[in-house]
């Protein structure tokens, strides 16, 4: 009931350990608080919170208009919903390294489990669109060792993200991993990868877990978990999928209403009122409802009419 009972300091190790156990952690993407308690009721392994989403639920663009206190709150909404490890997009820490290291303890405030910071100039753009541009190394580890050194706690999962493959090839993107791991991060996220082959390139070069983004009418093929697995991938996202097919949905129906006048070619594909209880808690509610008002306050009658003194 209300929120997760489960700290973010536990959540934090257990993030950790799932890393190292050699097992796929698998992160759809909430799109607001109640998907993330969908996320944990369906047996994933953690909940990704995408700066994309985050602006398109705005109605902006992820073209770096978003704030971090705009971040801050909606990966608090969500974090607190669910037992499971939140990971966000931190997009370049909103700012230089001072910057950054605000970031970092503000979504530390917010109950993740990890963030990543990425290598885009400031303001950014989505990582699978054309006419990227990356900072240069210095910068890039600057930042990292910026959000590294802000942490208190020492399992905050601090990730670097490159967006380089796009603009100077796999070679450079290597490049940038090592010198981003040696500047302190604890994962690598390797943006636009092209294929299974470069994912295992990186996999190889670096030490720490390594992060495949799989999203959809994007520059990498929608690699199975299986084939991810193989060449030794620890964690892969689906940043917008849920959104996506929510406003597929969403439009759908919006359209068979203007047509038709009338929803009810859709109920059948709607989540019914039960289940939304059912991931709500209702019953949950319903029984802390119960315990706290259903008693009579010593001195009173049932009608609320003070009760004479007895002699």
């Amino acid at each position: 009931m209300l929120y997760t009972t489960r700290t973010p300091a536990a959540k934090r190790e257990a993030f950790r350990a799932a890393l190292s156990s050699g097992a796929l952690q698998r992160m759809p993407g909430a799109f607001n608080p109640l998907s993330a308690k969908l996320i944990q009721d369906k047996g994933f392994d953690g909940v990704y919170i995408s700066g994309a989403v985050i602006a398109a639920d705005l109605g902006l663009p992820d073209i770096g208009l978003t704030t971090l206190s705009e971040v801050a709150q909606r990966a608090q909404q969500i974090a607190r919903m669910t037992d499971l490890p939140a990971l966000v997009d931190a997009d370049t820490g909103f700012g230089e390294p001072m910057n950054v290291a605000r970031t970092v303890q503000a979504l530390e405030d917010a109950g993740v489990a990890g963030l990543h910071i990425e290598d885009q100039v400031n303001p950014k753009r989505c990582g699978h669109l054309d006419g990227k541009a990356v900072v240069g190394v210095d910068v890039a580890t600057k930042r990292i060792r910026a959000a590294v050194d802000a942490r208190r706690d020492p399992n905050l999962l601090v990730m670097a993200r490159t967006d380089i493959r796009a603009i100077d090839g796999l070679d450079a993107a290597i490049n940038r991993a090592k010198a981003l791991v040696d500047a302190g991060a604890d994962a690598i996220f390797p943006e636009a990868m092209a294929s299974l082959a470069e994912f295992a390139a990186v996999r190889a070069a670096v030490d720490v877990p390594i992060l495949a983004n799989m999203t959809e009418f994007g520059k990498s093929d929608l690699f199975t978990v299986d084939q991810l697995a193989d060449v030794g991938i620890n964690l892969v996202i689906y940043p917008v999928s849920l959104l996506r097919l929510a406003m597929g949905a969403a439009e759908r129906g919006l359209d068979e209403l203007a047509t038709v006048g009338t929803l009810a070619g859709q109920v059948a594909q709607m989540q019914t009122r039960a289940r939304l209880y059912e991931l709500l808690d209702y019953e949950a509610y319903n029984s802390f409802d119960s315990s706290v008002f259903n008693f009579t306050v010593p001195g009173t009658q049932t009608t609320g009419d003070p009760v004479p003194p007895t002699e």
